[in-house]
């Protein structure tokens, strides 16, 4: 019985994936905002690309990771011992994700931070690739794979979400003059 509402639940899932993947817009048909919408977007404007165009706008291992759910090794990534005030933003299309605020230290070697910006910024899904249960964390606007979240953080959210590198960019904040 366990067994068939498992797999009820997985075609559930999947026909909600499907039906949410159909009803989206592209964002910038034109096609000059490198990150559209990155500023006071309400998460409406989903940005669709082909494969050919992620081929074309991300490197081969940002685009191993983002589009193909892939994962840097640890301790190679360009923001797992960094530590400038700032955002933290998807590679693929600016969405902003994690603020340095809420970055810290797991010891995995990928930046783990203990909550995303917003609720709306992220989006989650069951994964079960390797053999293991875990839950994968993607851009809310563009759907790359980001890395996955935990829970076995610090408080106050008790959540650790274990984010590639390769998947993220970062804006500076802008520091005040003295």
């Amino acid at each position: 019985m366990s067994r068939l509402f498992t797999l009820s639940m997985l075609l559930f899932f999947i026909l909600a994936l499907s039906v949410s993947v159909c009803c989206v817009s592209e964002v910038s048909p034109d096609g000059n905002d490198q990150y559209p919408g990155q500023e006071g977007d309400d998460m409406s404007n989903k940005v669709v690309k082909t494969d050919e165009e992620w081929r074309q706008i991300l490197t081969p291992e940002q685009y191993e990771v983002t589009r193909r759910k892939g994962t840097e090794p640890p301790f190679t990534g360009e923001f797992y011992d960094f530590h400038e005030q700032g955002t933290y933003i998807c590679v693929c299309c600016g969405n902003a994700l994690f603020s340095s605020e809420a970055k810290f230290d797991s010891g995995t070697g990928w930046p783990s931070f203990w909550a995303p910006i917003s609720d709306q910024s992220i989006q989650t899904a069951i994964d079960t690739s390797y053999g293991m249960v875990r839950t994968e964390v993607m851009c809310q606007r563009c759907d790359a794979h980001l890395g996955h979240v935990f829970e076995d953080g610090p408080a106050p959210t008790g959540l650790r979400y274990c984010i590639n590198s390769i998947a993220l960019d970062f804006i500076e904040t802008e520091k005040e003059q003295e």
